[in-house]
């Protein structure tokens, strides 16, 4: 004889059924982000080539990628190919000698020849035309990188996926930042 499945059974395989579902889908999220919470998002700074992306591809209003300066390999030079135009008619800190669309990056005289450049991240729209003169014309001590308190960190990051240079690494949440020139991040 088969059985029969009264009303109260029923409901109550319903809800049974419902919970297990919920449980599935609040938990395995979870589990799935958990799985990848070890690893962000960062830009290896010796394959970056500063296409500008940066500054157009975050799903943020602002990017959550910033100009970075390495102090101690920055030369500290009178003319920053990160901070003045190629062809500046003068070497001041007037906005038509600047490479940077909005300023952020400042420069403090030290002493004859030395100059110091620091970067004002709320004015940085991560453009990378410091980082790029920096590159081109100077050590490379100016380069992007992903503020991490920044970030989402949604694990589908759309400016890895429009990179041209494969700059967008993943790397562990314990070593977020990737320094210019370790050895460790040239894979």
């Amino acid at each position: 004889m088969k059985p029969t499945l009264n009303r109260r059974d029923f409901l109550r395989n319903l809800v049974l059924l419902g919970i297990s579902g919920l449980a599935v889908g609040t938990l395995l999220p979870k589990i799935m982000k958990k799985k990848e919470s070890g690893l962000l998002w960062q830009i290896n700074p010796d394959k970056c080539i500063q296409c500008g992306r940066c500054a157009t591809d975050c799903v943020l209003e602002q990017s959550a990628v910033k100009a970075f300066h390495s102090f101690p390999i920055c030369g500290y030079c009178r003319l920053c190919g990160g901070y003045f135009q190629p062809d500046a008619p003068r070497l001041d800190t007037g906005a038509e000698n600047q490479l940077c669309p909005t300023g952020a990056l400042k420069r403090k005289f030290i002493e004859e020849p030395y100059y110091e450049y620091s970067i004002d991240e709320r004015l940085c729209i991560a453009c990378g035309r410091c980082a790029k003169g920096c590159t081109d014309f100077g050590n490379g001590s100016l380069y992007l990188q992903v503020r991490q308190d920044l970030c989402l960190k949604c694990n589908e990051c759309s400016i890895a996926k429009v990179c041209p240079s494969g700059a967008f690494v993943r790397v562990s949440s314990e070593s977020p930042y990737l320094i210019k020139g370790r050895d460790e991040q040239k894979s």
